[in-house]
């Protein structure tokens, strides 16, 4: 999955196996960390209950897309 594959979903929220991918790490890190230590991310995350969700536009900003709009 690239940046561009992002972009393209029509979705506002992505998975933390979405976000990891672009990351190169494990979507379970990338729960954890959204648990622990959600400050430390550079992007919001949304927890609901049990699920984790990444707001797509702030996680593109910080991914450097200045498009994200």
């Amino acid at each position: 999955m690239t940046l561009d594959d992002i972009k393209a979903i029509d979705r506002e929220f992505l998975t933390p196996a979405q976000v990891a991918e672009i990351l190169n790490c494990s979507a379970h890190g990338v729960r954890v960390w959204a648990r622990q230590r959600p400050d430390g991310l550079g992007f919001p995350v949304c927890i609901i209950g049990t699920r984790v969700k990444i707001p797509k536009r702030p996680f593109l900003r910080f991914m450097g897309v200045s498009d994200a709009e």
